[in-house]
């Protein structure tokens, strides 16, 4: 929802692909790295890559629909477009609410282990993290209740930083990279099996959940018909290529064993052997301001996108009133990430995280293929971008359900608990008219 006070500015190519990378490199690579090492072994840049490909045939899906439907609902808008006014859209739409939530209950578990990985509070490093989790969930929601044009200040700010600091990270771990005696990690012998490079990878996927939010400021983009794609294409291929390398850095400058040992905060990790605990503390304090501009940035959108389906009649219109100036939504979301990110693992958020997106952003390359003819979209692009996000949603489960049966459990509970809570919804209201 936009304030009427605030007089919207066009957004020029620049402005709307720093929105994608900065969606992107947020909290996800600093939460998920060491995570995907673990998974993927000496192949992790492989499922990286993996997971970037279909994350760039997505976006093309996304640019083709946000330049035929411009909306700040963005997601929300197009599944309504493509599935109009029904229980299938409603579900899709509160799963896509949820996945906010879960990203945002990842972003906070990744600040608390960076953060209590700096600061020694009680002593005891599991409620040290605890402690921070819960103190920059409150934080950043007392942020967007105070001013959205701080929410924006923080973002541009972070978004900088971060970039900047992982760029350098990049260069120095190049340099000299192949003497290292960890480089040989790398090597095709250290890749795990191909389902698994690929489960690993979807695992990751969330790291290049973000691009999205360039749909959301849509409406707002100078010449959108040129602006528009580009804005989704650079982003996500920029980000592809340092997921990459940041992957490549890591995994052949420290050994698996010190990986594991630091799977929360493995990046601060391996810019020790370069820069020694000086490099640790300087990407411990990256990843604190990248979390907090993302959770920052994840709480509005998410407040946003709760408010946008309740417009669409998709979730009580209580959601659509105000508390404190602000969507009631903004509140509501807050709670559940205090309560997700301070009682589910890191792995678990994880792969609930992304199979919620893989499932919305198959549903959107669907109905981009639904819809190819009115948004001249390629027809083989779209089609084989929702093949692939189903397939990789497939790999994921029958991986996890092997590794990590709660994250699936979690996730299909999530999933069917929208779609039950919206057919039961959809019910009320049609018992309601009736009796009017």
């Amino acid at each position: 929802m936009t304030d009427k006070k605030e007089e919207k500015e066009q957004i020029g190519l620049k402005d709307a692909v720093s929105i994608g990378i900065g969606g992107m490199v947020g909290g996800g690579i600093f939460a998920v790295l060491g995570l995907s090492v673990e998974l993927a072994k000496g192949g992790v840049p492989i499922s990286f890559l993996v997971a970037g490909c279909i994350a760039l045939m997505t976006a093309y899906s996304y640019a083709k629909l946000s330049v035929a439907y411009p909306d700040e609902g963005g997601t929300v808008r197009f599944i309504y477009e493509g599935f109009g006014y029904s229980v299938l859209s409603g579900g899709l739409n509160n799963m896509l609410w949820v996945s906010y939530i879960i990203m945002l209950s990842l972003y906070s578990s990744a600040f608390g282990a960076y953060a209590s990985g700096m600061f020694d509070i009680t002593g005891d490093h599991i409620v040290d993290k605890h402690i921070f989790i819960s103190a920059i969930i409150l934080f950043s929601t007392f942020i967007n209740y105070y001013s959205i044009k701080v929410v924006g200040e923080v973002e541009s700010f972070a978004v900088i930083i971060k970039l900047i600091i992982l760029l350098a990270f990049v260069a120095a771990g190049f340099w000299g990279i192949t003497e290292n005696p960890n480089f040989i990690q790398l090597s095709p012998q250290n890749w795990e099996n191909p389902v698994q490079l690929i489960a690993g990878g979807m695992v990751i996927f969330v790291a290049y959940e973000g691009f999205e939010l360039i749909a959301n400021s849509a409406p707002d983009i100078k010449h959108p018909m040129k602006n528009t794609p580009k804005a989704y294409y650079y982003s996500v291929i920029f980000v592809i290529l340092l997921y990459i390398a940041i992957a490549v850095v890591t995994v052949g400058s420290l050994d698996f064993a010190d990986i594991g040992k630091a799977q929360d905060y493995a990046l601060a990790e391996a810019a020790k052997p370069k820069f020694g605990q000086i490099g640790f503390t300087i990407i411990s304090i990256a990843a604190m301001i990248s979390t907090f501009s993302a959770i920052n940035a994840t709480l509005l959108g998410g407040s946003r996108t709760n408010y946008e389906v309740a417009l669409y009649h998709e979730l009580p219109e209580e959601f659509t009133k105000q508390l404190w100036g602000k969507p009631l939504g903004l509140l509501i979301i807050s709670i559940f990430t205090l309560v997700i990110a301070n009682t589910i693992d890191l792995e678990s958020i994880s792969t609930s995280g992304s199979a919620g997106f893989l499932v919305i952003f198959g549903i959107v390359n669907f109905i981009a293929f639904k819809k190819r003819k009115t948004i001249f979209a390629n027809k083989s692009i779209t089609i084989i971008g929702f093949i692939c996000c189903i397939l990789a949603f497939i790999i994921l489960t029958i991986q996890q359900i092997q590794e990590n049966a709660t994250g699936i459990i979690i996730a299909f509970s999530i999933f069917g608990t929208c779609f039950l809570g919206e057919w039961l919804y959809k019910k009320h209201l049609k018992k309601k008219i009736d009796h009017q």
